[in-house]
């Protein structure tokens, strides 16, 4: 039977969710804030130089090539994934540098020049991924956790595979170097989470990596962004633009529709929202109808990290093999600085960078001669009161001293084109609770079951896609939310 659902977000999970469903033959229409979809996804072009401001690793490339047949389609028809070698240059505080790579010979071969005890340590850490892997990502990623029963049934193996260790702590287990520690334990980062508070199971990630590699999409990952969106308005789907949503109907316990800023309301069977989970409780439901996720709780919840991102055009080149595509510059602290993000809620004076520069390798990115990057640095979500009017520029400042200082000569002096975000940016522009660039912190007691469900547990057909659901944030988790949710709603 056909439905008439609405989706409210046009990021990759809002995306994925609403290919799948149209494909199933329901009536699609998604409600997008922004001119164009994406999300954290979104994509921007100043002077000839363009700019991918969200997610850029992609390693799972599979999940598009089945969410493209699920609409009969091929994904090759509509962008090109190219695998990324090294995966990534991780350097110390000093400057000295690892490759991390795929082939697990060079990896090994990088690690022998730091730590050669360590090696055995690193074959041995691989091998105990496999079953976490096989277990978190194979079996759980795409199956809902919608009542406790279901935890309890993974509870047991859970244990055995020792997820009640920090990733640190599991890491540590086998590898005894403080930098090669760092090497191997940051995944969680990726998705919002410390490495000293998020569960081991994100260990997987390293044999996720391994299994199918790290990808780019030629064009960036707004060349995913917008094959999707073709896609799913090939297939009959309806993609609003420039339409936020002001509220989520509900009427006795039931999602009914949404209401549009000029008051009107939209009916539909069911209601999708690709909003951050919290910002969807508290923003457009309105408090009167909340019993499980009330204004206090949602306060009490662990909320991610925030960022800064400095988005750059130069007029000279740094492709001189002392950066690649993906770069992470470890600084001097590691658990002191995440204390300092996560726990104090204070904005330290060091930083670790991840430094992105797609056209290295692609040079639609930037016009002849000059570059297009951007820098990241995690820092505190909004709860930390932290004046980013006034400390923003000071922050930018050093971050740049500091990069032409160690990584890339003359900078300043040959920026054409910048652009900046902080945690006011994902507070009020991407409407993330509290600025936390990924929803809900990934820690064992805000995972599967403990996270927000991807049914509501306080609202018939009201469904939930993204990072503030489960599995969790990173293009693979929202994109298996899509796959979730489209099952529980069904044909």
């Amino acid at each position: 039977m056909q439905k008439h659902i609405i989706i409210v977000g046009a990021g990759f999970g809002g995306l994925s969710a609403a290919i799948r469903l149209a494909a199933k033959g329901h009536r699609v229409e998604v409600y997008e804030k922004a001119d164009k979809p994406g999300g954290k996804a979104y994509t921007f072009e100043r002077q000839g130089y363009r700019f991918d401001s969200g997610p850029t690793v992609i390693t799972v490339p599979f999940m598009f090539d089945d969410l493209w047949r699920a609409a009969g389609r091929r994904r090759e028809d509509y962008f090109e994934l190219k695998p990324c070698e090294p995966y990534y240059r991780l350097f110390d505080h000093q400057g000295r540098h690892l490759d991390y790579s795929g082939n697990p010979a060079v990896t090994e071969a990088e690690i022998q020049r730091f730590s050669p005890g360590d090696v055995e340590g690193y074959r041995r850490f691989m091998e105990s991924t496999k079953p976490i892997f096989q277990k978190g990502f194979v079996e759980l990623s795409d199956k809902p956790f919608l009542s406790f029963f279901d935890m309890m049934k993974v509870a047991p193996d859970l244990v055995k595979l020792k997820s009640y260790l920090n990733n640190y702590q599991y890491v540590s287990q086998f590898i005894k170097d403080d930098f090669m520690r760092r090497c191997f334990s940051f995944h969680p980062l990726f998705i919002g989470g410390s490495p000293f508070d998020s569960s081991s199971i994100y260990a997987m990630v390293h044999y996720i990596e391994r299994e199918w590699g790290i990808h780019y999409a030629v064009g960036g990952t707004g060349a995913i962004i917008a094959a999707m969106a073709k896609l799913f308005k090939e297939i009959g789907g309806v993609l609003h633009l420039s339409a936020p949503v002001s509220e989520i109907v509900i009427e006795k316990r039931r999602a009914v529709g949404v209401r549009l800023p000029d008051g009107s309301v939209n009916r539909a069977d069911v209601v999708v929202s690709n909003a951050d989970v919290a910002y969807t409780y508290n923003q457009l439901i309105a408090a009167k109808h909340r019993k499980v996720f009330t204004d206090g709780k949602l306060k009490r919840m662990k909320h991610s990290m925030s960022l800064v991102v400095i988005y750059l055009g130069t007029k000279r080149r740094y492709n001189d093999g002392r950066l690649l595509r993906h770069n992470i510059i470890f600084g001097e602290r590691y658990k002191g600085l995440l204390t300092d993000i996560f726990h104090k809620k204070k904005l330290a004076k060091d930083f670790s960078l991840y430094v992105h520069i797609p056209s290295i390798e692609d040079r639609s990115f930037a016009p002849a001669g000059g570059e297009s990057f951007y820098v990241l640095s995690p820092v505190p979500h909004m709860d930390a009161g932290i004046d980013w009017k006034r400390q923003a520029k000071p922050y930018r400042d050093t971050i740049i001293e500091f990069l032409e200082d160690r990584y890339m000569p003359d900078l300043s002096r040959n920026i054409v084109v910048e652009s900046m975000i902080d945690p006011m940016y994902f507070e009020q522009q991407l409407n993330c609770y509290k600025g936390a660039a990924f929803a809900v912190e990934p820690t064992l007691t805000q995972s599967a079951w403990f996270r927000p469900h991807n049914r509501s547990e306080e609202f018939d057909n009201l469904y939930f896609v993204g990072a503030g659901t489960h599995p969790g944030a990173g293009v693979p988790g929202v994109m298996a939310s899509g796959v979730i949710a489209a099952d529980l709603i069904g044909a």
